[in-house]
């Protein structure tokens, strides 16, 4: 295993996790927003505010998205287990 082969292997994994985290953070993010906003408009500062649908909302997203992550961590670990031949050359 040379060491451009363990950087990009890394790298992939990597980009795997940002890529299945994506989703919930974006919404995360929205969300976020949106409560801030209306906070600032209704001048309401209550901290479970902003937490409450921010987590909902997170735990919804991770409900939708669920197939498509699983998907993708299958087709990754399979791809790993198959090329392990290759990985100890």
């Amino acid at each position: 295993m040379t060491p451009e082969f363990a950087i990009g292997f890394g790298r992939q994994a990597i980009e795997l996790c940002l890529m299945m985290a994506l989703p919930m953070l974006g919404v995360g993010l929205a969300v976020g927003v949106l409560v801030s906003v209306i906070q600032a408009a209704t001048q309401i500062q209550e901290m479970t505010l902003t937490f409450i649908p921010k987590v909902v909302s997170m735990f919804i997203a991770l409900l939708l998205a669920l197939p498509w992550l699983m998907e993708r961590m299958t087709t990754f670990t399979r791809d790993l287990f198959i090329n392990i031949p290759t990985y100890v050359r």
